[in-house]
C-alpha cells in the first residue's frame, strides 16, 4: 500500500480571484494575490488500496459525503487518469481552518490532497505543476501550493500556474466574527455574480488593473500602496456579488464594524488595511510591528489571531520529505 501524506496552508488574497473564465478547468477571469499563512494548516493522507471498490474519504475522523465526497473523488479521478492506475484511495483530511466560512478552507484541503495524491500515485510534478493540478480541485489552492506570497497567473491551461513573488514584510490579523458554514457556497456565488451582476465587466478590468499596481508595490516595498489596493479590491468585489440577483451580502454587521475599527487605527497612525473573502470574516494587513496595536484595537469584536507569511506545499511519501 503506497501511503503519502500532505500538508498544506491557507492563503488570504490581497487581489482577488471572484470569477471563472472556463469553470471546467478552474481558469479564473483575472490573475490575483496572495499571501500563504503560518496558521490553520490542512493535513491530508492518501492510501492506495486494490481492495476497494470505491475511494473513501474522512474529514475531520468522520465520514464526508455529497458534494465535498463528490469534489474529492473527481479530483482523485483526474489523478487516476494521469497516472493511468485504476487503484483507489483512502483518504483522511484534518482541516484546522473552518470550513465554507469564508477563510479559504479548499485552498489548504486541494493543495494537500494534491501533493498526497500525486505522490501516492507517483506522478513527478514540480511545484508549477502541483500549483496547475490543485487548481483543478478548487482555484484558490494554486496559491496555497507556494510559500509566503504567490501570484496566480490568468490563462489557458498550460499557463494558468501559480508562482513566488517577493513581498514587502506582513503581518494579517485573522478577525473571525461567524465559523460557521455560509448559506451560499462560493461557487454557486461566482456563477451568480458572472450571470446577474451588473457590476462584473467593471469588476474584472478593475482586478487587471489592481494586480498590476499590487505587484508594482510588492516590488517597491510599500505596504500602505499594497494595503489600499487590498482594501479597495476586497470591496469592490463584495459590491459587485451584493449586485446579484437575487443578492448575496456575505460582510455581517459585525464585519463592518470591524473595517469602521480598521478606518479609525489609519485615522491614529496605524498603517492597518482589511480585505475580506467570501464570507463575514475579515483580515487586517499590518506591517509586523503594528500587529499587536491592530489586535488590541479589533478586540472585543471577534476572535482574533495574528498570522505571518507561511509554509508551501510539504510533502511525505513514506520516510522520505519532500518540498516542492
Amino acid at each position: 500500500m503506497t501511503v503519502a501524506t500532505a500538508r498544506a496552508h491557507p492563503n488570504i488574497a490581497l487581489v482577488k480571484y471572484w470569477g471563472k473564465r472556463d469553470a471546467a478547468q478552474n481558469l479564473p477571469a483575472t490573475g490575483s494575490l496572495s499571501m500563504t499563512l503560518d496558521v490553520f494548516p490542512t493535513t491530508t493522507t492518501v492510501a492506495l488500496d486494490e481492495t476497494l471498490d470505491a475511494d473513501a474519504f474522512t474529514l475531520n475522523g468522520r465520514a464526508a459525503s455529497g458534494v465535498p465526497r463528490e469534489r474529492v473523488i473527481r479530483f482523485l479521478d483526474l489523478v487516476r487518469e494521469r497516472a493511468g492506475s485504476t487503484t483507489r484511495a483512502r483518504v483522511s483530511s484534518t482541516n484546522t481552518v473552518p470550513s465554507g466560512a469564508g477563510l479559504a478552507s479548499s485552498a489548504s484541503g486541494f493543495a494537500a490532497l494534491a501533493g498526497a495524491a500525486a505522490a501516492a500515485y507517483g506522478l513527478d510534478l514540480d511545484q508549477r505543476a502541483l500549483t496547475r493540478l490543485a487548481r483543478r480541485g478548487s482555484g484558490s489552492a494554486a496559491r496555497s501550493i507556494v510559500a509566503g506570497f504567490a501570484v496566480w497567473h490568468a490563462g489557458d491551461d498550460e499557463h494558468s500556474f501559480a508562482e513566488p513573488v517577493d513581498a514587502p514584510a506582513l503581518a494579517m490579523v485573522v478577525a473571525t466574527v461567524d465559523a460557521s458554514e455560509k448559506p451560499v457556497s462560493s461557487r454557486d456565488a461566482m456563477r451568480r455574480t458572472a450571470l446577474t451582476s451588473p457590476y462584473y465587466p467593471a469588476w474584472i478590468s478593475s482586478t487587471e488593473q489592481s494586480l498590476r499596481a499590487a505587484l508594482a508595490a510588492c516590488r517597491d516595498g510599500d505596504v500602505a500602496r499594497l494595503g489600499r489596493i487590498a482594501e479597495t479590491n476586497a470591496l469592490r468585489m463584495h459590491a459587485a456579488i451584493q449586485a446579484s440577483d437575487p443578492p448575496i451580502r456575505y460582510l455581517s454587521p459585525a464585519s463592518i464594524a470591524i473595517l469602521d475599527r480598521v478606518e479609525a487605527l489609519r485615522a491614529d497612525g496605524v498603517g492597518a488595511f482589511a480585505t475580506a473573502d467570501a464570507g463575514p470574516n475579515v483580515v487586517v494587513l499590518c506591517r509586523p510591528g503594528d500587529a499587536d496595536a491592530v489586535r488590541a484595537a479589533l478586540a472585543g469584536l471577534a476572535e482574533l489571531i495574528v498570522a505571518h507569511p507561511g509554509p508551501g506545499l510539504h510533502v511525505e511519501l513514506g520516510a522520505e520529505a519532500v518540498t516542492p
